[in-house]
């Protein structure tokens, strides 16, 4: 894939920011008085990966003017090296806008994780294009890659809208765009032709597609396949089916991928990946990993394939690099994936945990 010269950004998104709220020691939400916060949204754990190995990224946002959260939010995207653009929207009263609250425990051995969005008056669901100058972004200060996912696009009608403009942007002024469909029910309840729709229409624009084949199914209406079974080997099979299909119906895309998870335990998944590029599949075999927090190991694969996109590797590394910063990305805290060097990511690949001095 060629990606544009003299470009400013490496990756921009769009994303409604809010924060995570996770109880202390593994312990239920129920039984817990004490909990951690940090800053959060699908797409910034994305992009993420990248900022933290020196790249230039930018996320497209709303805050609420005079939050104490949004300005928490905006601290914790400095420190992350995340540029941040987007007004700040008066709150209107007690009743009017916020950021969005997402609260979930870790779980432990058997007792799987809980996640619980609380995103009633979610400033973020208001989000318009018009709030960004994306002339200037992407025809003269330019971006390399624009990241876009399902959950943006399906908050609400608003962001539908502002997803299909920015992403017109930056394919007309050759910005790669990719779209990890992320389908999930709740957003879609009584939108679904619209979606579909809007939907087809990025994926149309996109050069990077990730999703399982359920994504593909229900978010774009590509036939499922006819290879029945469970597990991860019926999952390969069956995700080499649908991809056959989807490169039919959208053959300007290049590259398409997805994580391989079997569940064990809370602290234990097998762990692989799938991509397709350059006529030739490439597989990483699920591999057993520890796991102290699940959430965001999906993010951190794309993040890391992403990364790999930007350094021109060939695809056999970039989704060696992809599956490794996801594995990353459950050994911490936070939802996201934080490498301090390509070396780091490269050794948890090898499974090379010895202690560095």
């Amino acid at each position: 894939m060629k990606l544009r010269e003299n470009a400013r950004y490496d990756i921009v998104t769009v994303s409604s920011m809010g924060v995570r709220l996770t109880p202390a020691n593994r312990q239920p939400v129920e039984l817990s008085n004490t909990f951690e916060l940090q800053s959060t949204s699908a797409e910034t754990n994305v992009l993420n990966v990248s900022a933290a190995l020196g790249r230039e990224t930018l996320v497209l946002t709303r805050f609420v003017a005079g939050s104490a959260i949004a300005a928490y939010i905006k601290g914790e995207l400095r420190k992350r090296g995340i540029r941040y653009e987007g007004p700040d929207v008066p709150q209107g009263g007690p009743w009017g806008y916020r950021h969005q609250f997402n609260i979930a425990d870790s779980g432990y051995g058997l007792r799987g994780p809980v996640v619980q969005n609380d995103r009633a008056g979610e400033v973020g669901r208001t989000i318009d294009a018009a709030d960004y100058d994306i002339d200037r972004i992407f025809r003269v200060e330019g971006a390399k890659i624009l990241h876009i996912s399902g959950l943006i696009a399906a908050l609400s009608e608003q962001t539908t809208k502002t997803c299909l403009e920015v992403a017109r942007c930056a394919k007309q002024h050759g910005t790669l765009v990719s779209f990890d469909l992320n389908y999930r029910a709740s957003f879609w309840k009584g939108r679904e032709a619209e979606l579909r729709r809007d939907f087809s229409e990025i994926a149309g624009l996109a050069d990077i597609l990730i999703g399982n084949e359920e994504d593909f199914q229900l978010a774009l209406g590509i036939e499922g396949p006819e290879a029945g079974g469970r597990g991860i080997v019926s999952g390969i099979d069956n995700f080499k089916e649908m991809i056959a299909r989807v490169r039919n119906a959208y053959p300007g895309a290049s590259m398409f991928a997805t994580t391989l998870r079997q569940v064990l335990s809370a602290n234990a998944h097998l762990w692989g990946g799938i991509l397709w590029a350059g006529g030739n599949w490439y597989v990483e075999d699920p591999r057993e990993i520890p796991v102290l927090d699940r959430i965001g190991g999906g993010d951190g694969f794309v993040g890391g394939l992403l990364y790999a996109v930007l350094r021109g590797w060939e695809p056999a590394d970039a989704l060696k690099f992809g599956w490794a910063t996801g594995a990353l990305a459950v050994t911490m805290l936070t939802d996201y994936a934080s490498p301090s060097s390509e070396e780091q990511v490269w050794n948890i690949y090898k499974g090379n945990a010895r202690v560095k001095r």
